[in-house]
């Protein structure tokens, strides 16, 4: 009878012991190194998430995600996001102009505000311009421009940042939370940020895809789950209308090839040189849902995008032109990656019908993007 306890207590002390062994196991391991100074001297650092089988790379200078590396069908990884080496590349590319924004977070407003300016509370804001006419992405100095405050926290890290009153033309002391995580192939990214005046804030991350890792993405299959999208007039500014995509080249509610009506004769095509546009999700803003999906047939890797944001916007890489010398000197040709912004609408301060954006001061901003890695 003594015995039979005895091998019953070891049993279930084996089980718990199992179990912990496996949350141990399942745990994320976080690390971070020095990886290099800005041209000021500023020292920046960089974080590695890894579950054990998925890799991020994030570092502090624009919170950029500088790498992901994910497995094919075969076990095979690969890094699927664009870049480059090291923090030099980055600092040259992010040099005030309409660049890449490769991998970063944008703000205070992603995307762009028309003419630079916006009326709030009856007060007039003009903004800094770097994208002809307008305002694109917070500005030459936005948030992909400044080295983030770092800490570790349970399975990523967390990145803060205090942009002052005026700063590239915005209102309020606005202080910005940005928390990546990774688990089990679920990149989140969750951004949250105070104001202590009226304020209008769109945050996103800016990461350039190709699930294939090499290549172009026109054979990537792409669902959006968006029966609506904001055209755009010559300057890439939303006219103010929610445009039905049935029977047109933006009907991507189901899986579609990115390259199957990209060249088609289309006013909208045009005017975004391919596809940069915003689409209106039909989940609504404010309830965590899936909002993409991107399928690489030949990798077998799948990229779901979940969101509580009412838009996303797809930008196909269009302006890339292998001008632009990214990891290992390889250039980053045309269509070699795709971005998908979860996000509120281009230019929603000036559109009273778009969902808002502004912050009222004391209330608290707070947003949630999951990148889901899979195979099949």
């Amino acid at each position: 009878m003594k015995f039979r306890k005895i091998m019953r207590l070891t049993a279930i002390a084996g089980f718990w012991l199992a179990l912990f062994s496996m949350t141990t196991e399942a745990k994320t391991k976080v690390t971070s190194q020095p990886f290099g100074k800005m041209p000021d001297g500023t020292p920046v650092e960089i974080y590695t998430l890894s579950d054990g089988i998925h890799e991020a790379r994030i570092m502090t200078y624009g919170g950029v995600l500088v790498s992901f590396k994910a497995p094919d069908r075969n076990g095979k990884a690969a890094d699927v996001v664009l870049g480059f080496d090291d923090v030099d590349g980055y600092a040259a590319n992010f040099n005030g102009s309409a660049d890449a924004f490769f991998g970063a977070v944008i703000g205070r407003y992603a995307n762009r505000i028309a003419q630079g300016s916006f009326t709030l509370d009856g007060v007039k804001y003009s903004l800094p311009l770097n994208d002809g006419k307008n305002s694109l992405h917070g500005g030459p100095r936005g948030f992909n421009n400044v080295v983030w405050k770092a800490k570790p926290i349970a399975d990523g890290v967390e990145l803060t940042y205090l942009s002052r009153d005026g700063e590239a033309g915005y209102p309020g002391n606005l202080s910005a939370v940005v928390q990546y995580t990774l688990v089990k192939g679920d990149l989140r990214i969750e951004y949250s940020a105070t104001t202590d005046k009226d304020t209008v804030i769109n945050l996103t991350n800016h990461s350039y895809f190709n699930l294939s890792g090499q290549g172009d993405i026109l054979n990537h299959q792409l669902t959006l789950h968006a029966s609506r999208f904001t055209p755009v007039d010559t300057g890439l500014i939303p006219t103010g209308e929610l445009k039905s995509v049935v029977s047109t080249p933006f009907d991507f509610r189901t899986a579609t090839p990115i390259g199957a009506r990209i060249n088609g004769d289309d006013e909208q095509l045009h005017r975004g040189h391919g596809y940069d546009h915003n689409w209106v999700l039909d989940s609504g803003p404010g309830k965590l849902a899936e909002a993409a999906e991107l399928y690489d047939a030949g990798s077998g890797r799948v990229l779901k995008v979940l969101t509580d944001q009412p838009g996303i916007q797809f930008y196909s890489g269009n302006f890339l032109n292998g001008s632009i010398k990214g990891k290992g000197g390889k250039p980053d040709e045309l269509h070699s990656a795709l971005c998908l912004e979860t996000q509120h609408f281009p230019d929603s301060p000036n559109h009273p019908d778009f969902p808002t954006a502004e912050l009222k001061a004391g209330e608290r901003y707070h947003t949630v993007t999951i990148f889901r890695f899979t195979t099949r």
